[in-house]
């Protein structure tokens, strides 16, 4: 991929994640995600701590509460202004910095932890992603990641999109990939050691019922938001994508719009 591609394609993904309301995603949808990611990690006090794409905070936000030093990077700056409001509001300080996943402007082993809680995995390629997520960790030093998984339910939700979303570009790799255990294996290699990965499930309850979900996944989350913008104009097919996301949501339900989301909880250490 050229120079001049490859930027208009981060402008690109940069525009998808500034649509919509992805604070309101975090918060109402998946509040509890980074914590249980910090926890799983060994963060505390004096700890430098890099989230690779980390959104509004998520999970910069409750490492930040252990003392530990926390940058927040993403490729999106436009979603730091109400990262740095909850921050406040958490009573916690962190550093926010624009920064492409596949391409960090960290040195080597610059920190001793490196997280990324449903972000990295939607860098599209992936191996460029994993190399600079290993890079950036010093050796000794600790990964955690928090990854949807193909078979859960945002990857069934990406599934759904696919057949109406425009072409990905080539090379690029369908994010749910990153909640394979194989894949991350692949991706990681010998340069790490204490491999462990295990399927968790979030608990989402913020939906009174499946057309709640969709409505508001159309409304705030930008993956979502562009698929239907490419649709523009064509009232059968925004029908049809309609039908199949209230669908997917109905057969999750389990009971009152509860649902259970699974994703993969994954943690090593740097060779």
């Amino acid at each position: 991929m050229t120079q001049s591609a490859t930027g208009d394609l981060k402008t690109k993904h940069r525009a998808i994640w500034a649509s919509g309301d992805y604070s309101r995603v975090a918060d109402d949808v998946i509040p509890g995600l980074g914590a249980r990611l910090v926890r799983a990690t060994p963060i505390g006090p004096g700890t430098k701590v890099l989230d690779i794409a980390a959104g509004t905070g998520n999970a910069a936000i409750p490492a930040a509460a252990t003392g530990a030093e926390v940058v927040a990077a993403d490729l999106t700056p436009e979603l730091f202004e109400a990262g740095r409001r909850k921050a406040a509001a958490a009573g916690v300080q962190l550093r926010w910095e624009q920064a492409d996943a596949e391409a960090l402007p960290y040195a080597d082993g610059e920190f001793d932890v490196v997280i990324s809680c449903v972000g990295i995995m939607f860098a599209p390629f992936h191996r460029a992603a994993a190399d600079e997520l290993v890079r950036v960790t010093r050796s000794g030093g600790s990964i955690g990641l928090v990854n949807w998984t193909p078979a859960g339910f945002i990857g069934q939700m990406f599934a759904a999109m696919k057949p109406f979303a425009p072409p990905p570009p080539a090379g690029a790799q369908p994010p749910p990939l990153w909640g394979a255990q194989e894949h991350v294996t692949a991706l990681l290699g010998d340069r790490v050691g204490g491999l462990e990965m295990r399927r968790e499930h979030a608990v989402v309850d913020c939906f009174a019922d499946a057309d709640a979900f969709r409505t508001f996944f159309e409304t705030n989350y930008g993956p979502t938001i562009a698929v239907y913008k490419s649709l523009a104009g064509d009232p059968e097919r925004t029908g049809q994508l309609d039908r199949e996301l209230t669908d997917l949501a109905a057969a999750y339900d389990l009971g009152g719009g509860r649902m259970e989301w699974e994703y993969l909880l994954v943690t090593a250490q740097r060779n």
